[in-house]
Parts: structure tokens; sequence; C-alpha cells
């Protein structure tokens, strides 16, 4: 009886190894995949500006972003015109009111994600 229980105790070694490799095989390509962390939105904003040409230092256009959400959050601006007019004013004299509307929308998705339906309702006006 005592030479079959190092065989059952193998057995359970075996199956715990078998099953923590295939624990690591599926969780070896999620990391391997993953998406890199960005811990800087205002690195991430500038990028995406510059998707839509606009240019300039990154932490003014990041400030004019986080000035624009709170804007909207204490009431200065009333709705999305109102703070694409607010935007338009602080991007250079080149600019147009497309870009203006779309460093809005890019504020708001970096800064302050709760103000996007102002643009939903300033589409459906």
């Amino acid at each position: 009886m005592t030479k079959t229980q190092p065989v059952r105790l193998d057995r359970y070694v075996m199956k715990g190894m078998r099953l923590a490799s295939i624990a690591a095989a599926a969780v070896a390509p999620a990391l391997v995949f993953a998406a890199p962390a960005h811990a800087d939105p205002d690195t991430d904003f500038a990028n995406e500006l510059h998707t839509y040409g606009i240019y300039g230092p990154k932490d003014y256009n990041a400030w004019i972003g986080k000035i624009t959400c709170k804007r909207l959050g204490n009431g200065h601006d009333q709705g999305a015109e109102q703070s694409a007019k607010f935007v338009f004013t602080q991007l250079p004299k080149d600019s147009t009111t497309e870009q203006a509307w779309q460093f809005l929308g890019a504020s708001l998705r970096t800064y302050c994600p709760e103000q996007l339906p102002i643009l939903d309702a300033a589409a459906h006006q």
C-alpha cells in the first residue's frame, strides 16, 4: 500500500504542474499584447491635438483643456457653443472653427468625460 501512495502523490504534483503551465500559457498573451499604460494624460491630449493639426506647447494646451472643463463645470459656459468660442480665442490666429470644436471634444474626452453630453446636445440643435 505504501507503493501506491507515491504514485498518487506524483499524479497530484503532475496535475498541479500541468494546471500551472496552462494558466501561465493563458495569461502570457494578455501580458504580451496589453496596451502600455499612459500615465500622462497631457501627452495623450497633445498627441490627439496633433492629429487635428493643432500644435503648441503641451502644457499650455493641457491648461486650456482643463480650464474649458472648469468653465463648464462651474457654469461659466452654458454649453458647447460658448466653450468652443472660448477655445477658439485661445488657439493660434490661423486656427479654424473646426479645430476649436475638435479641441473641445478632445478636452472633454481627456479631462472631463462627464461633460461629453454637451457635444451631443449641440449636435442635435
